[in-house]
C-alpha cells in the first residue's frame, strides 16, 4: 500500500511523518521534528525541509513519490507566490516551486487550517460523529483565527487561495486594526490574544487566557469575557453556515478548549442563520498535535 508523506511547517518547528492508511486509521511508520530556525532566512528553511525529508527517508526505508506540505499562509494560484504567512520570510517568494525543485518530487501544499480540517474530516472527530459528512468546516481559534473547508474529502483552495479564511472576515469595528491591513476581523475579536486584551480592558490586569479560565467561575470579568466570546462566535459563524451549510464543524486551537463553545456556542449561532434551528454538530478535535502533519499527508 502507498505511503503518505506529510510535513507541517510551523514558525518554530517542522514536523514530518510517513504514514500508511489502515482500516482503523493512519499507521505512523516514521516521524521526525526539526527546528524551523526562521531567523536563518528563506534558504535555511528550504535546507531544513530537505534535511527532514532525508531523515524521514532513512527511518522509513523508502523515498517519497510525492509529499504534502502544510504551511502558514498560502500561495497565489498561477504565480505560486506565497502570501499571508506569519513566517514572513516566505511571503513574496515562490515557495511552492522552490521547495518542489529542492525536494525533487511533486508536492501538494495547503495552509495549516486546511490541513487541520482535512485530517479531522478524514481520520478524526468527523468520521467518529458524522460519518456521512460531505462538507466540513475546520476552525483554528488560537493565537490567530483561521479556517478550512473540505468537500467530499478534498480541500477547497479557491481562486485566490483563500477559501475558508474565516479569521479575516469583518466582524465588528471594536476589534481594531489587523496585521492583514483591514480592521475588525474575526481574529481581532475571537483569538486568544484578543480575549486577553478584552479582559485587560475590563480589569486592567494582564493575564494569559488559561489563567483567566482557571479562575473564571469566581471572576465576573472572566464571565463577561466569555459572554463576549459566545456572542461574537455566533455572529461570526452564522454567515459561514448560511454560505456553505456544513455537515460538521470542528474547532482546534487553544480557544477551542473552552467548553462553552460546544454548549452555548450553537445557541448563539442559531440566532444568526437563515433557518428556524441550528443542528450542525460543533465538535472537539480528536487528533491533537498530529492533525497538521496527518492533514498534510492526506493532501
Amino acid at each position: 500500500m502507498e505511503l503518505l508523506w506529510g510535513i507541517d511547517l510551523g514558525g518554530t518547528k517542522i514536523e514530518g511523518a510517513v504514514i500508511r492508511q489502515q482500516a482503523d486509521g493512519p499507521e505512523v511508520l516514521a516521524r521526525k521534528r526539526l527546528p524551523t530556525e526562521q531567523e536563518g532566512g528563506y534558504a535555511h528553511i528550504l535546507d531544513q525541509l530537505f534535511l527532514l525529508v532525508e531523515e524521514l527517508t532513512t527511518e522509513a526505508g523508502a523515498r517519497p513519490e510525492r509529499i504534502g506540505i502544510g504551511t502558514p499562509g498560502t500561495y497565489e494560484p498561477g504565480s505560486y507566490v506565497h502570501k499571508n504567512s506569519n513566517t514572513t520570510c516566505l511571503n513574496g517568494k515562490t515557495f511552492f516551486s522552490d521547495l518542489q525543485k529542492k525536494l525533487g518530487v511533486p508536492i501538494a501544499m495547503a495552509n495549516d487550517a486546511n490541513c487541520f480540517a482535512l485530517a479531522e474530516a478524514r481520520w478524526g472527530a468527523v468520521p467518529q460523529h458524522v460519518p456521512d459528512a460531505k462538507v466540513v468546516f475546520g476552525i483554528i481559534m488560537g493565537t490567530g483565527v483561521g479556517g478550512g473547508v473540505v468537500v467530499n474529502g478534498k480541500v477547497l483552495h479557491g481562486r485566490h487561495g483563500i477559501a475558508g479564511e474565516w479569521g479575516h472576515s469583518f466582524l465588528h469595528e471594536s476589534g481594531g486594526s489587523c496585521y492583514c491591513g483591514h480592521s475588525g476581523c474575526v481574529e481581532k475579536l475571537l483569538s486568544g490574544p484578543a480575549l486577553e486584551i478584552f479582559y485587560n480592558q475590563l480589569t486592567g490586569k494582564k493575564r494569559r487566557l488559561k489563567e483567566i479560565m482557571d479562575g473564571a467561575s469566581e471572576d465576573p470579568a472572566a464571565q463577561q469575557m466569555l459572554d463576549h466570546l459566545i456572542d461574537y462566535f455566533g455572529k461570526a459563524l452564522g454567515p459561514v453556515v448560511n454560505l456553505i451549510d456544513p455537515d460538521a464543524i470542528v474547532i482546534g486551537g487553544g480557544v477551542g478548549n473552552i467548553d462553552l463553545l460546544y454548549t452555548e456556542g450553537p445557541k448563539s449561532v442559531a440566532k444568526h442563520i437563515f433557518n428556524h434551528e441550528f443542528v450542525t454538530p460543533i465538535l472537539k478535535p480528536m487528533l491533537g498535535d498530529s492533525a497538521g502533519v496527518f492533514g498534510a499527508a492526506a493532501l
